[in-house]
C-alpha cells in the first residue's frame, strides 16, 4: 500500500491547492467545499494517478478520519461515492479495496467526438478513460468529426462523424463512446442515423455528456455526464443571491438536449426566487450577433446573463466590452465547464466546473458494466458540479 502522509485539516487547506480560487469570498462564507468531496477528489486522484493501483486497500475509514480530521460519516460518504462509481469494492472485514475485476483485457473501444479538437471539456473526459484503472489506453480508437479547417461545412462534420460510424463498425469494436453532435441545424437527423447503425451492428454505446434525442425525451442508452437541470438552478440561484433580479439565459441556436436542461433549472431557479420576468428570459443565437445582442438588452434589460457554457460567455463578454459595457457593474455573467480559458478571460468568468476526467473514469467502468450485464436497466450516470467564483458575477462587490 503506498504511504501516506498526514493531510492539512479540511478547514486550513490553501483554496489555491484544490482549484478554487483564492479571493476575499471564502472568508465571506459564500463558497465552502463540502469536507467529503476533499476526501474523494483525494482517493480518486490516488487511484487515477497509479497511487493506488488495482488491488490495494485504502486506508481505512479510522485512518482517513485521523488524516483529514472529520467523522467517519463524512469519510463513509466519500468511499460510497467511489464505490457508486465503480472504482472500488468493499467488504466488511477487508476493507476498501481498488477495483480490479472490471479489466478492458480483449476489448477496444472506438471514440466517436465530433468536438475533439475543439471543445475543451471532451480532451480530459478521453484523458480519463486512459488513466482509468478499469482499461488499458491501447483499448481505445481515437476519432473525431471537428474538421481540420475553419471552412469545414457543416456538411463535412455531419458526413465524417457518419464515417468515423461506420468505420467501427468496420473494425468490430466492442463498443463506442458518443458525444451526439450539436451547433449544426441536421444535428438531429444525424445523430439518428449513426445511433441506428451502431444499434443494427448490435455494439454498445455510452453517450457522453448529452443524450442524442431533444430534451426532455431519453433514448435506450447508457448517458454519463453532468447533471444538468441542477446546474443550471445553482448558476442562476448563485445570481439571484447576490440580488440579480432581471436575469437571462442566453444559449447558441441548434446546442445540445443539455442545454435545454440547463434551461429547465434556470427556470426553477427564478420560480424558487420568486423572479417573474416581463419579457422572454430565454434567448439562442450567435453571441457574437450584434443586433440580437442589442435587442436583448434593450428589451429584457439583464442585470445578470446565464450562459449555456463557457464558450458562449467568452464571446458574449467580448461584444458586451465592445458596446461600452462594464462587467460585472452594468451586467454579470455566470458561464457552465470551468474551461481553461475561463479565469483568463478579460474579466475573470465565474462558472460551474465539470469534473471531466471523473466522466471519463465513469463511462469506462459504466461500459465495461454493460458488457458484463447487457440487461441491465439504461441508466443517467450524473455527476455534481462546482460553482467557481470570480469576478465577472459580482460577488466581490457584495464582499467589499
Amino acid at each position: 500500500m503506498p504511504k501516506q502522509s498526514k493531510a492539512a485539516p479540511i478547514e486550513d487547506m490553501d483554496p489555491a491547492a484544490d482549484g478554487v480560487e483564492s479571493d476575499p469570498l471564502r472568508n465571506h462564507g459564500l463558497r465552502k467545499r463540502p469536507k467529503h468531496q476533499v476526501i474523494f477528489d483525494f482517493l480518486q486522484s490516488g487511484i487515477q494517478s497509479g497511487a493506488y493501483k488495482p488491488g490495494d486497500r485504502l486506508p481505512s475509514e479510522a485512518e482517513l478520519g485521523v488524516t483529514f480530521n472529520v467523522s467517519r460519516i463524512t469519510v463513509a460518504k466519500a468511499v460510497a461515492e467511489l464505490q457508486r462509481l465503480n472504482m472500488v469494492t468493499r467488504r466488511p472485514g477487508a476493507g476498501t479495496h481498488v477495483q480490479t475485476r472490471h479489466q478492458a483485457e480483449g476489448y477496444t473501444f472506438g471514440l466517436l467526438i465530433p468536438e475533439l479538437g475543439t471543445t475543451e471539456m471532451f480532451e480530459p473526459i478521453c484523458h480519463g478513460m486512459m488513466r482509468s484503472p478499469f482499461a488499458r489506453p491501447d483499448a481505445l480508437l481515437w476519432g473525431n468529426a471537428s474538421g481540420s479547417k475553419a471552412s469545414d461545412s457543416h456538411a463535412d462534420i455531419a458526413d465524417e462523424a457518419e464515417h468515423m460510424g461506420q468505420y467501427f463498425i468496420a473494425q468490430r469494436v466492442s463498443g463506442v463512446f458518443f458525444a451526439p453532435l450539436e451547433l449544426i441545424p441536421e444535428k438531429d437527423a444525424v445523430n439518428r442515423r449513426i445511433m441506428r447503425a451502431l444499434d443494427r451492428a448490435r455494439i454498445p454505446t455510452i453517450l457522453l455528456d448529452r443524450c442524442y434525442l431533444p430534451f426532455p425525451e431519453r433514448s435506450a442508452h447508457d448517458l454519463v455526464g453532468i447533471d444538468n437541470r441542477r446546474t443550471g438552478f445553482q448558476a442562476t440561484d448563485h445570481l439571484i443571491q447576490l440580488g440579480v433580479d432581471r436575469l437571462v439565459f442566453f444559449a447558441e441556436a441548434n446546442a445540445a438536449a443539455t442545454v435545454d436542461a440547463r434551461i429547465a433549472g434556470f427556470y426553477e431557479a427564478l420560480t424558487r426566487g420568486g423572479i417573474h420576468p416581463e419579457t422572454e428570459p430565454v434567448w439562442r443565437g450567435d453571441p457574437q450577433d450584434s443586433a440580437l445582442i442589442t435587442k436583448m438588452l434593450e428589451e429584457a434589460r439583464p442585470g445578470g446573463i446565464v450562459c449555456g457554457n463557457d464558450m458562449t460567455a467568452a464571446r458574449l463578454m467580448q461584444l458586451l466590452l465592445t458596446f461600452g459595457r462594464r462587467i460585472p457593474l452594468d451586467v454579470r455573467i455566470v458561464g457552465i465547464d470551468d474551461v481553461k480559458y475561463a479565469s483568463l478571460l478579460p474579466v475573470p468568468l465565474t462558472t460551474m466546473r465539470q469534473n471531466c476526467a471523473a466522466i471519463g473514469v465513469t463511462a469506462m467502468a459504466t461500459m465495461l458494466e454493460r458488457l458484463r450485464h447487457p440487461d441491465l436497466p439504461i441508466r443517467d450516470i450524473t455527476l455534481q458540479t462546482r460553482l467557481i467564483v470570480r469576478r465577472s458575477c459580482g460577488a466581490h462587490l457584495k464582499a467589499e
